[in-house]
């Protein structure tokens, strides 16, 4: 049988427009707005106060593949005033999204680190949901020297 036989023909064209769709169908990056977007999303519309937390980052990175950062809220950690949930915005990776975490009265102290890779400089957001339905912010400007997770231009 022929290397190149019509059956074999047939599979090789069917691959190939297989290929092409699914790069037509990936999808898109998000764009700068969608940041705005993923915060609304966690908050639930919700009014964003500045304040009581604090996001400890390094503004200049040289290396953006492992870039540690601290999220820090400034409560009691009582069963009456506590944090509940943790989130961390950033404005040009691929996905918004970076982290949540949920805390509760028994975790002492609200303080979270991470590593985390950063595509080019950006905005990074944390936002602090309180045990009475407020939320707080602190954003922190990020230029990173050398790039991580890149897939397209940014």
């Amino acid at each position: 049988m022929d290397t190149f036989s019509p059956l074999n023909r047939r599979h090789v064209l069917a691959g190939a427009a297989g290929m092409v769709i699914s790069v037509a169908l990936r999808p898109a990056h998000a764009a700068a707005g969608d940041l705005t977007v993923a915060m609304a999303a966690y908050t639930k519309g919700a009014t964003v106060r500045t304040g009581k937390v604090k996001l400890d980052v390094a503004e200049l990175v040289d290396n953006g593949n492992v870039v540690p950062i601290t999220v820090t809220v400034d409560s009691p950690m009582t069963a009456a005033d506590h944090v509940k949930t943790i989130a961390v915005f950033n404005e040009k990776n691929p996905q918004r999204d970076v982290a949540r975490f949920t805390l509760g009265p028994r975790a002492g102290k609200a303080d979270v680190t991470m590593r985390i890779r950063l595509a080019t400089s950006q905005q990074l957001v944390a936002i602090a949901q309180m045990s009475d339905g407020s939320y707080w912010s602190h954003t922190v400007d990020v230029i990173v020297t050398l790039a991580a997770c890149i897939e397209g231009d940014y």
